[in-house]
């Protein structure tokens, strides 16, 4: 009977602790149901919103696809954008950032540059847009008035977008945001939108997105240049191989009859610049480093790779010790003619301290990766010279000059700059036969090696303003505009008609940059080679 009593007790016991245990595994698990379920609420809840927030950046298909049936129900979005991406840029990253784009927004409003011409998917749009404003639809016209441009890639493609968007002659140009791709990503590191190579991943692209759609439009000049020279009498019209003129320079055979340079056997090129366009050994040793990328690609995959490349071309280049390395024949008072345009229609000789080995044509505050070679002039001697702080927007361009690399090395100091040489509104070269049979150019990250005349002849080159573009700028931009509130008054100002004065001998080829319509980029020739 004891016996049985305590196994009563035992059993009653271990069923009481049993069904405890049971209760708390029950509690347990409902804790963790309820913790999973409200975690995929919110996850759901997160998705939703995410998709909801993308929804802002989406086009309906009937304005991306011709011919597409009309959506009647679709709402405005708030900010509508078209993405141009350049997926040799970066090594890898430009093609995942391709993917990554086309998994979060419509596959229509996102574009490889390699099969893509955006001249003609711009014009395609906006011809769209055009007919069903005609129709009556109202949400074309929004998304014309709101529609903002990305573009993912190096400095020269950057530049190759903003040339074919000024050349389209757009009823109402959309801002254009950079995704820094490049080596020295100067664009994007002007408006605020850094210099390093961005992620690829879903949250770095919405975070960029989120970016774009708060940014604000800032105006910033554009500038022409146009480039003349006498051709070879037989074989290809470009004076050396297609790969060592710049992409954004192209051939166009009108000439106007007033020219002094309308004799047979010119060519004229053309193009444009938002950043700078440079001369001497900068350039050089640019042109080096895009000479040994395009010999081995495989060497130039990340974006620190090819900064330690660059900085070891400009010490082999002779940079560090060009007063030994270089003959003075390539100092650029012995190379050229300088000419500036400080007042509409009025050129003027600009003297060029014998020693400058570089100059540079600067219209944002950022060259070489990030320095600011004019700086911010102060004190009455720059005062007196008539040197005021740089605008993007004041049609006027800085002209600097640097004697060698530990010259540029004063940039990194707080107030270091280079020789300040004159702000204008236009700039002319005139190469007439010298010791030197080349010389190095740069034009916003794309370099070539210029030939110079061995006889009588000349090569001319002519830098002018020509109207504007619209960036997005980050509350980081570091670029400056006449508009801001810290504007001081005297600074000279763009006349409103200064265009006008400036083109007084205006002709065909200064109408357009050339990026659109004509800018065709040779079968043999890689986009990768774009910076």
């Amino acid at each position: 009977m004891e016996f049985a009593r305590k196994l009563s007790h035992g059993t009653g016991t271990c069923l009481r602790e049993l069904s405890l245990g049971s209760q708390l595994m029950a509690r347990d698990i409902g804790e963790s149901i309820r913790g999973f379920l409200c975690r995929s609420w919110e996850a759901m809840l997160g998705d939703t919103n995410s998709k909801h927030d993308l929804e802002d950046y989406h086009i309906p298909d009937y304005i991306l696809v011709p011919e597409s049936k009309v959506q009647e129900s679709f709402t405005a979005p708030a900010c509508p954008v078209l993405v141009f991406i350049n997926s040799k840029s970066g090594g890898q990253l430009g093609g995942d950032l391709l993917l990554t784009y086309r998994s979060l927004l419509k596959e229509n409003q996102v574009f490889d540059l390699g099969a893509d011409a955006p001249d003609k998917v711009l014009s395609r749009i906006y011809s769209t847009l055009e007919k069903l404003k005609c129709d009556g639809d109202s949400l074309a016209s929004e998304i014309e008035n709101t529609l903002r441009i990305i573009v993912a890639g190096g400095d020269g493609t950057a530049s190759w977008l903003l040339g074919v968007i000024s050349d389209l002659k757009l009823p109402k140009p959309p801002p254009v945001a950079t995704v820094p791709l490049g080596t020295g990503n100067n664009l994007p590191f002007s408006f605020g939108w850094g210099k390093k190579n961005p992620g690829t991943d879903h949250q770095s692209v919405l975070s960029f997105l989120e970016q774009v759609k708060a940014a604000k439009e800032m105006k910033v000049d554009s500038w022409h240049i146009i480039m003349r020279m006498k051709v070879p009498k037989e074989g290809s019209c470009a004076p050396i191989p297609p790969l060592d003129l710049p992409h954004s320079l192209h051939s166009f055979h009108h000439v106007s009859q007033s020219d002094k340079l309308n004799m047979e056997g010119y060519r004229t090129f053309r193009g444009g610049f938002w950043n700078y366009f440079s001369m001497g050994m900068d350039a050089q040793v640019s042109y080096a480093f895009h000479s040994e990328r395009k010999l081995h690609p495989e060497k130039f995959k990340n974006q620190l790779a090819n900064q330690s490349t660059y900085l070891k071309l400009s010490c082999t280049q002779g940079w560090f010790s060009a007063s030994l390395s270089h003959p003075s024949s390539q100092n650029i008072a012995q190379l050229t003619e300088v000419q500036v345009m400080k007042k509409p229609g009025q050129w003027e000789v600009l003297s060029i301290p014998p020693c400058i080995r570089s100059i540079v044509c600067l219209n944002l505050p950022s060259f070489s990766g990030g320095l600011d070679p004019w700086g911010k002039p102060h004190g009455k001697k720059y005062q007196d010279m008539g040197f005021t702080n740089p605008y993007v927007d004041d049609g006027l361009i800085e002209i600097v000059g640097f004697r060698n690399a530990w010259h540029g090395l004063v940039l990194l100091a707080p107030n270091g700059h280079g020789t300040r040489l004159a702000q204008a509104r236009g700039i002319r070269f005139e190469f007439r036969k010298c010791a030197a049979d080349h010389t190095f150019m740069r034009m916003d990250g794309e370099p070539w090696k210029q030939p110079l005349p061995t006889d009588e002849d000349t090569v001319f080159i002519e830098i002018s303003h020509f109207g504007q573009v619209s960036m997005l700028a980050t509350p980081s931009c570091r670029s400056k505009s006449v508009l801001d509130p810290s504007f001081l008054p005297g600074t000279p100002e763009e006349d409103e008609d200064s265009d006008e004065d400036l083109h007084l001998e205006d002709s065909e080829e200064r109408r357009k940059f050339g990026a659109a319509e004509t800018f065709r980029l040779p079968d043999c020739i890689d986009i990768a080679h774009l910076s």
